[in-house]
């Protein structure tokens, strides 16, 4: 079977509204690679989002998959005007088989190591350690695959903050990662919530090639029950704005870790959190950064 396939290049921080556009315009699945280095950039869909101002300005090369009979000159630039990217941004199409689809987008998911004794495996890999602590997943349409930098730190914190037994909270959860990486770690409760239902669907499968039990949840109908660990790997704006309700989700002494924050976005972001936190020294991974804070 034969697909189209619209190739473009577009700055960083456009491509998770790029992504959500395509998917709205038609597409049946997007592929984000880092334009530089040739190697996946996570965000939504396979996806899953340098130093400040730099990596705001990096190129991804974004690749979405249509029908054959799709009317790209249509569909794409209806897409980058929803995702307001600049008018005549230009885009390629090439006609694709199922199986080079398949095989192009599997080879760019390998097994990545964590920390010493957390991996993320894709599904069709063999865990390189059995006996580390190994996530399962099968990147699709949700984001979070390990790969960006927001996940690694959130991962690596969670590898120190978990505790056993104790309970966690993963707002805007995407492919479940961060709840499904806490249970394996030792965890004895999770939650989930985010507004895709799509996300929700692939985090549930997700949880259950891990064997973990998440609730997972849509944000309009979850309960405001607070949790010992409050994680949201999203974006700056919106952490600014859940601020409140955050700190509603996070127990007196309870830790949170935010991430999703450019290093020139962080001190908005930390300024909306102190009211209610005392907030940690940040870490930072190839210009992103990671707040956490202790619940007062």
């Amino acid at each position: 079977m034969a697909w189209l396939c619209a190739i473009m290049h577009v700055e960083e921080a456009s491509v998770e509204a790029l992504s959500d556009a395509l998917l709205d315009a038609g597409a049946l699945a997007v592929d984000v690679q880092d334009a530089a280095a040739g190697t996946e950039a996570e965000h939504p869909i396979f996806a899953e989002p340098g130093e400040a101002p730099a990596a705001a300005w990096r190129m991804n090369r974004v690749s979405a998959l249509f029908a054959l009979e799709a009317e790209l000159h249509l569909a794409v630039p209806q897409a980058l005007a929803a995702a307001d990217v600049a008018a005549g941004t230009p885009f390629r199409v090439e006609r694709v088989e199922d199986e080079d689809w398949v095989r192009l987008t599997q080879s760019q998911f390998r097994p990545l190591q964590i920390t010493e004794r957390l991996w993320v495996v894709p599904s069709w890999h063999q865990p390189p350690d059995p006996e580390a602590v190994n996530i399962v997943l099968d990147p699709g349409v949700a984001f979070g695959t390990g790969a960006h930098p927001t996940t690694r730190l959130c991962l690596r914190w969670l590898a120190d903050a978990v505790t056993p037994g104790v309970d966690i909270l993963d707002y805007g959860c995407g492919s479940g990662i961060l709840a499904i990486a806490a249970m394996k770690l030792g965890a004895g409760s999770a939650r989930g919530i985010d507004i895709d239902p799509q996300a929700l669907d692939a985090a549930r499968e997700n949880a259950r090639r891990n064997g973990v039990d998440i609730a997972f949840e849509t944000a309009e109908s979850a309960s405001v029950t607070p949790a010992r660990i409050v994680v949201a790997n999203i974006l700056a704006n919106p952490l600014t704005v859940l601020a409140p309700l955050l700190a509603q989700l996070t127990r007196p002494g309870g830790r949170i870790a935010l991430a999703g924050i450019l290093a020139d976005q962080w001190q908005k972001v930390h300024e909306a959190y102190t009211a209610d936190f005392d907030m940690q020294p940040a870490a930072t991974d190839d210009g992103w950064v990671l707040l956490t804070g202790v619940r007062r």
